[in-house]
């Protein structure tokens, strides 16, 4: 069940059991302070009063706060004295618009604050009632490794990225699939060269704006390990960690070698109109050559001077074969040679 705008949604977790769910703002400050306690607070399209409330109950920084406001934030980790502030991007492909030169590429910007005792999340999803970031998947992978909540605040933030990435991952096999399907009609003799062209820009579109968010998470997950370094967490998480930065590595690399292929197939369709032109100028090379033999037969015997077989039917016979048996030749070189 999605989080309904301007509504915050939480949970208590104490020694990694679940105590207390969907409780009051206003107790939140409460349960951190409570022993082997761990919270979480999700906040989905806040207004500004709300957001600023928590802030303040919670000692929030005012420029993470701020950076919480802003429309466009970059994807980014900032650390402050009493937590760490994430921007991260949730991303999915959506249906194919009206206008197919528009971005199908939907985004959430997730803002996460990273507590000793817990982590508050701040989603802006454009329409909450079908919300690119789905929450309930972060609360079922946390609900699957419940042994791990013992492990604090860096447990949850696991989980929450790993289902950012996973859904990265999914957005990037979607554009990979696309630009196959594209590969694959290039070839086509049947092929709508247009629709290519209007297809691989959208796609170039979408790949650039889906880089602007994979590459920058290796340095959040980055500034994440090394912070976890610094206090001397746990090692238990660190596989976990880890295996999360492989795969945000691979994300980034396979979003690299994407915007490649796309590359390549713009410049292949380049290369086989030219081909196609080519083939087409030599078609029309080869016929206008056989054309242009009748046309200078009949010119010849269209003159109005005395020829050979001058008013005489031999004159038609003769001028007929030379037509016939000069285009016939020109047809059968032109055609050995692939002209037309």
């Amino acid at each position: 069940m999605s989080t309904p705008p301007n509504t915050a949604r939480t949970r208590l977790w104490v020694a990694g059991e679940l105590k207390a769910e969907d409780f009051p703002l206003a107790d939140v400050s409460v349960h951190l302070g409570e022993d082997d306690g761990l919270v979480w607070v999700d906040l989905c399209n806040p207004d500004h009063d709300m957001l600023c409330r928590l802030a303040d109950e919670l000692g929030l920084d005012q420029h993470a706060v701020e950076d919480v406001v802003e429309r466009s934030e970059r994807t980014k980790a900032t650390r402050y004295a009493t937590h760490t502030f994430l921007t991260v991007y949730a991303t999915a492909l959506g249906p194919q618009l009206a206008n197919d030169l528009e971005s199908r590429l939907l985004t959430a910007r997730v803002s996460i604050f990273v507590l000793h005792g817990g982590i508050v999340t701040v989603r802006h999803e454009i329409d909450p009632a079908q919300p690119v970031f789905d929450i309930d998947e972060a609360v079922r992978r946390w609900d699957d490794n419940a042994d791990l909540l013992r492990l604090g605040s860096p447990a949850l933030l696991h989980g929450l990225l790993d289902v950012i990435v996973d859904g990265q991952f999914e957005t990037i096999q979607d554009l990979d699939d696309a630009i196959e399907a594209l590969e694959d009609g290039l070839f086509d003799e049947r092929a709508q060269t247009r629709k290519i062209q209007r297809d691989t820009y959208r796609l170039r579109k979408e790949l650039v704006e889906l880089r602007r968010i994979v590459l920058p998470m290796r340095e959040v997950i980055n500034t994440i390990m090394r912070r976890r370094a610094e206090r001397g967490d746990t090692v238990e998480l660190d596989s976990w960690y880890a295996d999360l930065y492989d795969h945000v590595i691979r994300a980034a690399e396979w979003t690299e070698s994407l915007r490649d292929m796309i590359t390549t197939v713009f410049e292949t369709n380049l290369s086989l109109q030219d081909a196609r032109l080519n083939t087409i100028m030599k078609k029309l090379t080869g016929w206008a050559a056989i054309i242009a033999v009748p046309t200078a037969v009949t010119g010849w015997y269209g003159q109005n001077v005395p020829y050979p077989g001058f008013n005489n039917p031999a004159g038609v016979i003769a001028s007929a074969a030379i037509i016939l048996i000069a285009s016939t030749l020109l047809y059968v070189a032109f055609k050995r040679r692939g002209w037309i």
